[in-house]
């Protein structure tokens, strides 16, 4: 089921509604009949490798605080850890492995399996229940006694297919608690699944039209055409992904439950590295905690440090799609992050040191501040491009043909005419132009508060003026097409 469907526009009220209705012992009981009624609506056989997530890895909690010493302990970690990491492997990755071996030797004699599955989530929530079970053998926290209650926090509905990525730490205590009906927090919740679906219906779904045009028959066009088309779709992205946060985040919210901050203005990024603490946080510390660190993360010098970021971008980026195209992303962004700890390490372990120390940090120029989140963004953008290429092929021909045109971008009426082949005008490309700048104005707005509590700060009619604004761009820009979000595939 879309957040963005009718189908949820009904589902929702519903859900909240007999959430707030039911007696208090009932509540997880109803919430997790919608969770599983909400992911079944793609396909019920999806139920099945949920539940066996869910079973696995609260029973393997259970054996891992039952062992007798450490070694039983890694002993069920380990088996959970790879059963469930198969299941993933194979409906995720079969093909793609497949594929690969036969590029080399093709005369093996395996096939593809055509039929398999493609479900929806399953390295989100295969994620989260791994988590839970890592944390319990940590010590970090106690496992699960009921169940259901368990149950719950892996088929979460709001979070369930899309992140964020939540921790047990965080999630699993807020179902014990008694959640009632507060009129400020549930408005606060619409307000900012309000702001969701804005970046998603206009933003999103809008530069969708024109990226797809591009980038699914990439040989049709040169230069500026794809130029824009990769400007686009870091937008495209963002808008799609943040949208599904917020969304998430708000219709939680709207219950009770508080979400983790999924994504933080990555765009006002000044290098790869902070972006990287901004986009997709819950994601980005999974990586952190459950592969860098244990890896040995920064504390076994330099090479080793080096080799470790490596390796935790490049499983990144094949958690991200079977492809070679999300190995190369993870691989460049990897890359980027260990130049940037070769040439600005220093300079940051000082600063780390004077703020530790309480010493006043030098404060950046606002106009080297701004270069500084240019630079980041062209180089993220850059990596978008084997994000989005439909093949390695492609994104090969727009690295080669991007700037093609760039003396007759000065030739009178080229610009126009070349952003007309693509639909810019057609799809509103304007449009989309101006809400980028509305969202960027709003998020500089925010500053480092939540938006939700911003708008909170601001005198009455302010609030008011913002929501009829979403609310009508929405309404005249939104796309309706029930387009599904884009990580919806990983």
């Amino acid at each position: 089921m879309l957040f963005n469907s009718v189908s949820f526009l009904i589902f929702f009220p519903i859900v909240v509604m007999g959430y707030f209705i039911i007696p208090e012992k009932l509540k997880n009981h109803w919430l997790l009949i919608a969770s599983y009624y909400f992911y079944m609506s793609w396909q019920p056989v999806y139920a099945l490798l949920i539940l066996f997530s869910t079973v696995t890895t609260f029973y393997c909690a259970v054996l891992i605080d039952k062992a007798k010493n450490e070694k039983q302990k890694k002993l069920f970690l380990a088996v959970n850890i790879i059963v469930n990491i198969a299941i993933l492997g194979y409906f995720k990755y079969f093909n793609f492995i497949v594929d690969s071996l036969l590029a080399v030797f093709p005369s093996l004699g395996i096939a593809r399996n055509n039929n398999l599955l493609a479900v929806v989530g399953i390295s989100f929530y295969t994620f989260q229940s791994l988590g839970y079970s890592i944390d319990v053998y940590r010590g970090k926290v106690e496992r699960e006694k009921d169940f259901l209650t368990y149950a719950l926090f892996v088929s979460f509905f709001p979070q369930l297919v899309a992140g964020p990525i939540e921790r047990s730490v965080n999630l699993l205590p807020q179902l014990h608690k008694t959640h009632k009906f507060e009129y400020d927090r549930v408005t606060d919740g619409l307000v900012l699944m309000a702001w969701g679906f804005f970046k998603k219906l206009v933003i999103s779904d809008g530069a969708a039209l024109i990226v797809n045009t591009v980038f699914n028959d990439v040989t049709k066009y040169t230069g500026i055409q794809l130029v824009m088309a990769t400007f686009l779709f870091a937008f495209q992205i963002y808008c799609d992904f943040s949208g599904y946060s917020d969304i998430a985040i708000g219709a939680a919210n709207v219950m009770g439950f508080k979400l983790m901050r999924n994504f933080r203005h990555p765009y006002f990024s000044q290098s790869v590295v902070e972006f990287w603490r901004n986009w997709h946080i819950s994601l980005s510390g999974w990586f952190m905690d459950y592969v860098y660190f244990p890896l040995g993360g920064s504390r076994k010098g330099k090479i080793r440090t080096y080799i470790n970021l490596m390796v935790t971008f490049l499983v990144s980026g094949l958690w991200h799609g079977a492809s070679w195209n999300f190995v190369i992303w993870g691989g460049i962004n990897g890359l980027y992050n260990v130049l940037h700890r070769v040439i600005f390490g220093k300079k940051e372990a000082q600063l780390r040191r004077m703020k530790k120390a309480g010493q006043t940090l030098p404060k950046t120029n606002p106009v080297i501040a701004a270069v500084k989140a240019a630079v980041t963004f062209v180089l993220i953008d850059f990596t978008w491009i084997f994000f989005r290429a439909n093949t390695l092929t492609d994104a090969v021909y727009v690295l080669q043909n991007m700037f093609s045109d760039v003396s007759l971008l000065f030739t009178s009426g080229y610009l126009a005419t070349a952003l007309e082949t693509i639909g810019y005008y057609a799809n509103n490309g304007t449009a989309i132009m101006v809400c980028i700048v509305l969202m960027f104005a709003v998020e500089l707005w925010e500053g480092k508060c939540e938006l939700v509590d911003r708008i909170n700060r601001c005198a009455k009619p302010v609030r008011w003026l913002f929501y009829y604004a979403v609310v009508l761009l929405i309404l005249f820009f939104g796309y309706f097409g029930q387009s599904q979000f884009i990580y919806f595939q990983f």
